[in-house]
């Protein structure tokens, strides 16, 4: 492999060690972050999430509320629950957990949350700060990738960038965050004509596209760097991402791997969100 491994777990770990420092900082002056979690049903999936996140708070030190629901609990409940967390003061952030039940509302869920408590950065509210370019909260995922480049010492100003997808939780917010770093942004969906051709143009390259292994080594531009948001598995069992990693590894310069790349780095930015909350509500 030529390409540089940006390493997820080896960067939350560094992160994680500053925040349980700020942590106990805070509690020191009588504030514990606190954080709850909130899962609807019984996805094996959003069940690993939720105890992943959960585990993550006692680790560095916060606070933290796992609240769960049947699948077939009436929207009201979890709305009075809300209510309640939002007036909560021992509670900095909250989330609830996605997908949720047919029969919900998502994005009323959503706006149910206080904006100084939405730590998950899906509030309408937050959204428009940061489109604005002054976010209260960033979404964790393109926060993340955001911390990659920043330690990688990888400057964005002027660079092509592409993003391989264009969803609310990953694809607008980083296209926003890349712009903010003066990159030059492309944001490709299931109706871009000719994706190769703009792969091919960019020095950084984030795919979110949910398809494995889409973005093979003639797609990349050597020297790019390229970040696998994706995660799929594989009928064997294995986890991979978006990027066929082993092909693309002889064109990047710099490639994020799977599993062990951007998903530690979500779940390290959620507890950012809910210390920077804590700090702020503290003063």
């Amino acid at each position: 492999m030529t390409a540089r491994l940006l390493d997820g777990n080896a960067l939350a770990q560094s992160l994680r060690a500053d925040f349980k420092t700020r942590a106990e900082a805070l509690a020191a002056r009588g504030t514990r972050p606190g954080l709850a979690v909130i899962l609807v049903g019984e996805d094996p999936a959003s069940q690993v999430y939720v105890r992943n996140k959960v585990n993550a708070c006692a680790q560095a030190g916060f606070h933290s509320e796992k609240i769960t629901y049947p699948p077939d609990v009436d929207p009201q409940v979890v709305f009075d629950r809300l209510a309640e967390l939002n007036a909560d003061p021992t509670i900095h952030g909250i989330l609830v957990q996605l997908p949720l039940p047919k029969h919900f509302d998502s994005d009323a869920v959503l706006k149910a949350i206080a904006p100084a408590k939405d730590v998950d950065g899906f509030h309408a509210e937050n959204v428009g700060a940061l489109m604005q370019g002054h976010p209260r909260f960033i979404p964790c995922t393109p926060y993340g990738v955001m911390k990659f480049f920043a330690d990688a010492g990888i400057d964005l100003r002027g660079k092509e960038a592409v993003v391989l997808g264009r969803s609310n939780i990953v694809g607008k917010p980083m296209a926003m965050l890349l712009l903010q770093a003066s990159a030059t942004v492309t944001v490709c969906h299931s109706q871009t004509r000719d994706l190769a051709f703009h792969t091919r143009r960019a020095d950084i390259l984030v795919a979110a596209l949910g398809k494995a292994r889409f973005v093979t080594a003639d797609m990349v531009k050597p020297g790019a760097v390229v970040i696998d948001v994706g995660i799929n598995r594989l009928p064997d069992g294995k986890l991979c991402g978006d990027v066929d990693f082993a092909g693309v590894s002889e064109v990047a310069a710099a490639i994020t791997p799977v599993p062990g790349g951007v998903g530690p780095m979500t779940i390290t930015m959620l507890l950012a969100n809910t210390l920077e909350a804590a700090e702020r509500e503290a003063g």
